[in-house]
């Protein structure tokens, strides 16, 4: 016997039943597809199965050119079948229609760990051979396509950025659509296919981005084209829509505006032409649409989609132990089990992988035969080499010149402004000067006005597709700003925004910040593989802007307290993450200016949005900011001696808060000399090991000294400050103050009282940590306990703070020399100019370069 031609049933298919799809010609069916036509993409599709399956189980013998051995099938199965040939059948039939008209698209694909189907792909486009040339297009290569797949020093399970292709990390359900819709916006040329999987199709964000559609203007942006995959099982459960009656699906779908076309079976032949006219008709009405929108006809189309309904783990094994596995929850991962030890599962899996007929479709070098290997787009039409998958329209970002947007400081703490609203300047005249380029959009929850950043609609609008009616807001079909009450959503358009090459901010709530952590976590994950891809291009930094922060939430409540969206990006790698605190408008503005020229980052800035004092100008803001932590040599009074303590802030509301404490100390002990120091880059506090922006232990020491005590006044939870400074020498003279879940609905200044972050308190902690003082420093002790007392007693009968606590301005008498200060003269070389990347002229590490 040919063990290259003739499979055999075993014994155990006998028993059950059970048999895998023959792979035998098919019997013609009338439809699009003429009889050869029909026969190849049948057979291009066995190929990706072969693949796929040949990926889970085996290490050597990829062409089953000898019986199937032990030593052949990997000691760990690790991988995915059931969602693979569903992936692969659409796969397939994706390329004809690329093929056929030409098509700019590219695909995410949302099932989980459906990646043995799309390596297989990209394998038989050869895009993967083309980037990783050992991978080669012969059975060598074969070889080693199967051996790395979910093995040590190898590849992983789901879509991941080393698949050619991929935006979206497939490791985790819920994100696809959203990350469709970013990737079509801006993009008029761009069709973008995205498969949801009907297990991820139950996840909260999934089903809210199923409104995507109602922010897509067709004139402007590219198309979306979504394909429900019903296999019918997550895990070990039926899928909710899988087993919704057909008409309620299609009522639900319909209700949110879009137009199914339904693609159910499981015979190949009428599977394989019901696929080719299906997309046949999307396609018509994806140009029909955009055709009567660039025409200039404004209607309200329902957005074609496909419905595919098909078995789970479809031509593979019928039954295996007497128990059915296609088209159940049995084919999720791995339908046959222990195939290395068990002669009887490897009969099986033999006979599967037989069952495709390898020797029909690839050559005996092990290439694809050529008449399969046409079927194929060709150079960048291939879904695998497209090159927006790959952030080629990273178009350089334009700047304003900051000088343009700051806010003058007559002295520290003369004046006041609010940073978000001197922010919202700032990006209005980013959109501005990026109007033409369509490259920069902002996302947010409905807050872009509540975060007052609503000067961006002094140059464009929100963007909507729906109807308008009189007294609407800045509504446009061609806005900038995308909002929808949806944090998944908001986060996930920017992520597939800058995953195909473009600028943009997040905006949100800081307490709602949370929402996102998950996703953030996953572009984080993106964005540590693709760095150790030289063929990977850089993409725009995924920026995000928290403000209604905890401190100024005294209005709302407990609910809106919450500054731990911190910790979660602390925890991420320092490659990767980067945490500003800006303690007023000017440096909000530079670090919201370095962010934007940033790439292969997660930026997170904390901005309060009420008036507040300022304290640097705008030339002082540039240096703060390039430090990242610093002595504000005008508020100590340490002279040329070590000071008694260290008053350390981070944050708006902790900046303010330490100064008047500082106020306080030195009206009232004035012998105790005092340095403090602002801390702009959270990220400048762990050792240079453990983040890029870590100062050595010298800088660190020469700032918080190596044995006087640290009186650390902190925007977030206060062991992060110890986290990140453990290692530093003076780490045990560190005496942290911030949130510790002491939330309510109050004054500003209560919520501060309330968690010791308070001048108050501050004070006191410094008085305890310096040294001895005396009878001054009892007294002084006692004066904080009565303004305390004073405080609970006032804020709890008038409803309001202490005039002196509310009205407190800086002194002018703590501040030596002039502080006249102007905002004049040739500054900054900081725009309006195009966005250097890191290393290029122009910037030091993206920071604008002070003269």
């Amino acid at each position: 016997m040919d063990a290259r031609r003739e499979p055999t049933k075993t014994r155990q298919e006998r028993r059950d039943g059970g048999r895998a799809d023959d792979g035998h010609d098919l019997t013609f069916v009338p439809g699009p597809l003429g009889p050869d036509s029909l026969q190849r993409i049948h057979a291009y599709w066995r190929a990706a199965n072969y693949l796929s399956v040949g990926q889970i189980y085996l290490m050597a013998n990829p062409l089953l050119r000898e019986p199937l051995k032990p030593e052949h099938v990997k000691p760990r199965l690790l991988g995915h079948w059931g969602t693979t040939p569903g992936l692969n059948f659409i796969y397939a039939h994706l390329n004809r229609i690329i093929r056929q008209r030409a098509l700019n698209m590219i695909a995410v694909w949302g099932p989980g760990h459906g990646a043995p189907g799309l390596v297989a792909n990209a394998y038989l486009e050869g895009t993967y051979s083309e980037i990783y040339p050992d991978v080669a297009r012969d059975a060598e290569g074969m070889e080693r396509l199967f051996r790395q797949f979910s093995f040590p020093g190898g590849i992983p399970s789901h879509a991941s950025p080393e698949l050619p292709g991929s935006i979206h990390e497939g490791g985790e359900l819920g994100y696809s659509l959203a990350h469709a819709f970013g990737a079509a916006l801006d993009n008029p040329g761009l069709i973008v296919a995205c498969v949801v999987g009907d297990g991820e199709a139950e996840t909260g964000p999934l089903a809210a981005s199923w409104h995507s559609n109602k922010f897509l203007n067709p004139t402007t942006d590219g198309a979306v084209l979504p394909i429900l995959h019903l296999n019918g099982y997550k895990i070990a459960n039926p899928t909710l829509l899988a087993r919704m009656p057909a008409d309620e699906l299609r009522s639900l779908l319909v209700g949110y505006g879009y137009e199914p076309t339904f693609v159910e079976g499981d015979e190949p032949a009428a599977m394989h032409q019901a696929m080719a006219a299906a997309l046949d008709a999307v396609l018509d009405e994806i140009a029909a649409i955009r055709h009567s929108a660039r025409c200039g006809k404004v209607r309200l189309p329902r957005c074609p989609m496909i419905v595919l309904r098909s078995p789970k783990g479809w031509t593979g094994p019928k039954a295996v132990d007497g128990k059915p596995v296609e088209g159940t929850w049995r084919s999720h991962q791995v339908p046959v089990a222990a195939t290395r030890e068990n002669p009887e599962h490897r009969a099986i899996l033999e006979d599967w992988m037989r069952s495709y007929r390898p020797e029909e479709l690839f050559a005996e070098d092990g290439s694809l035969v050529p008449e399969l290997a046409v079927l194929a787009p060709k150079g960048p039409r291939r879904i695998s080499a497209n090159p927006h998958a790959n952030a080629h329209k990273s178009a350089s970002l334009r700047l304003p010149d900051l000088r343009d947007c700051a806010v003058p400081v007559p002295g520290p703490g003369r004046s006041r402004a609010e940073a978000t609203r001197t922010l919202g300047g700032y990006l209005r005249e980013v959109l501005s000067l990026n109007k033409d380029a369509r490259n920069f959009r902002i996302m947010g929850p409905d807050e872009t006005v509540s975060n007052r950043l609503d000067a961006v609609f002094d140059v464009t609008g929100r963007a909507w597709q729906e109807a308008m009616l009189p007294g609407d807001d800045h509504l446009l079909r061609d806005g900038r700003v995308m909002e929808v009450l949806s944090e998944h959503l908001c986060e996930g358009w920017l992520e597939g925004y800058v995953l195909t090459g473009r600028h943009g901010l997040f905006a949100t709530y800081e307490a709602f910040a949370h929402v996102v952590d998950s996703m953030v976590n996953q572009h984080a994950k993106w964005l540590k593989s693709s760095r150790d891809l030289p063929w990977r291009r850089p993409v725009p930094s995924l920026n995000i802007l928290l403000s209604s922060h905890v401190w100024r939430q005294d209005h709302n409540g407990f609910s809106h307290q919450d500054p731990g969206f911190i910790d979660f990006v602390a925890n991420k790698r320092g490659d990767t993450a980067r945490i500003y605190l800006p303690p007023d408008a000017n440096t909000l503005l530079c670090v919201t200016d370095h962010c934007l020229r940033t790439y292969d980052r997660i930026n997170v800035v904390v901005a309060g949005k009420q008036p507040a004092f300022q304290w640097l100008t705008l030339d002082e803001a540039v240096t703060h900011c390039a430090a990242g932590v610093g002595i504000w040599e005008w508020a100590s009074n340490e002279g040329e001696t070590e000071p008694d303590l260290v008053m350390a802030c981070a944050g708006d509301v902790p900046t303010q808060e330490t100064l008047a404490a500082v106020d306080w100390l030195r009206r009232h002990v004035p012998e105790l000399r005092i340095r403090v120091v602002n801390v702009v880059d959270l990220m400048t506090l762990p050792a240079p090991e453990t983040h890029p922006h870590g100062l050595d232990d010298p800088t660190f020491d020469s700032l918080f000294t190596r044995d006087r005590p640290v009186v650390f006044a902190y925007h977030g939870y206060p062991w992060l400050i110890h986290r990140l400074t453990y290692k530093r020498t003076n780490h045990g003279n560190f005496h942290v103050h911030g949130f510790i879940e002491e939330g309510t609905t109050t004054t500003p200044f209560d919520m501060c009282v309330l968690n010791r972050l308070d001048r108050f308190h501050l004070a006191q902690a410094a008085l305890r940590a310096a040294p001895r003082l005396g009878a001054r420093g009892e007294h002084a002790e006692e004066a904080l306990r009565d303004a305390l007392a004073a405080h609970r007693a006032y804020v709890r009968q008038t409803g309001d703070d202490l005039p002196e606590v509310r009205d407190w301005t800086w002194p002018e008498r703590h501040a030596p020399g002039d502080h006249d200060r102007r905002i004049e003269g040739d500054i900054m070389q900081c725009g309006p100019t195009d966005t250097a990347k890191p290393g290029q002229a122009g910037t030091v590490d993206g920071w604008a370069v002070v003269n």
